[in-house]
């Protein structure tokens, strides 16, 4: 299996799992509480690494509790930890509430993600690919951009939460959902969004759309819907970074983009299965081939 790297967030997961969502000034009880490891960044490093892939997780923790136990549980995984920064901040945590079908609401605060910053000695070698997201800052993603560009790393990037993108020379396919794809394009139905986004940034777009799939846009191509597997859903909350760690580790791995596209998508839905971002991440062998 081929090299993945993550720059990205880490965080600690704190998840009330309720009948239903409260709505805004709403207060529900009898919900069940759960903490986790989290961030999409170390969530992305964790599918990936359990799909094969050797995973190096660049990120921040704060030097407390939680970003001891973070960094633990994604040393446990077999992924490379050696870069992750411990600062004076606290740990990022995400506050998740997840209703009986499985939708859930999320509320972050960044922590120790936002004072993280890359020296201009950060460079690659060897062959691998990148992947990022926006749970960091944008000097962060461009530093990151400009080392894949160096090193020749096709660059994934998770547009999440949706802002400018910034200019990333290497940038190889960017996975917005279908909300952060219509912020970003300023078009709410999908393919024109994909259109709008590849002619921005000379990429491949793959828009995810949740029981409904996927779809996948290469630059002067014709879009493609790839259609989601049918689960029984318990938890979707890793399931959009179940798709992009898959994705990741299937390019690095030598795969055709649509065919790792597709290989994400039905890792992502065995992802939605159990509980927690990362209760239900699959190994190789549980995903049947594309």
């Amino acid at each position: 299996m081929g090299r993945v790297l993550v720059v990205g967030s880490i965080n600690a997961d704190l998840v009330v799992v309720t009948d239903r969502l409260p709505a805004a000034g709403e207060t529900t009880t009898g919900g069940t509480f759960a903490q986790h490891g989290g961030g999409k960044g170390a969530n992305q490093a964790v599918a990936a690494a359990r799909l094969g892939a050797e995973v190096t997780m660049v990120g921040a923790v704060g030097d407390d509790d939680l970003g001891g136990a973070a960094i633990r549980a994604l040393r446990d995984e077999g992924i490379d930890v050696e870069h992750i920064a411990v600062l004076d901040q606290p740990t990022g945590v995400a506050l998740i509430v997840v209703d009986a079908a499985g939708e859930n609401q999320i509320a972050v605060a960044s922590g120790a993600n936002a004072e993280m910053f890359l020296g201009e000695d950060f460079h690659l070698d060897g062959e691998g690919v990148m992947l990022l997201g926006h749970e960091v800052s944008a000097e962060v993603v461009e530093r990151a951009g400009r080392a894949a560009a160096e090193a020749g790393w096709p660059v994934v990037l998770n547009p999440a939460p949706a802002r400018e993108i910034a200019d990333l020379p290497a940038l190889f396919v960017m996975t917005p959902n279908a909300t952060e794809a219509a912020e970003l394009s300023g078009e709410d139905d999908p393919e024109r969004a994909a259109r709008v986004l590849s002619e921005r940034t000379g990429a491949a777009v793959l828009i995810t759309l949740g029981a409904d799939g996927a779809l996948l846009l290469e630059p002067s191509g014709e879009p493609t819907r790839l259609p989601a597997t049918r689960v029984e859903v318990v938890d979707t909350t890793g399931a959009g970074d179940t798709v992009n760690g898959a994705l990741a580790a299937e390019l690095a791995n030598g795969a055709s983009l649509t065919d790792a596209a597709r290989f994400a998508l039905a890792a992502a839905a065995i992802s939605t299965t159990k509980p927690g971002a990362r209760g239900g991440m699959p190994r190789r062998d549980e995903v049947p081939a594309p």
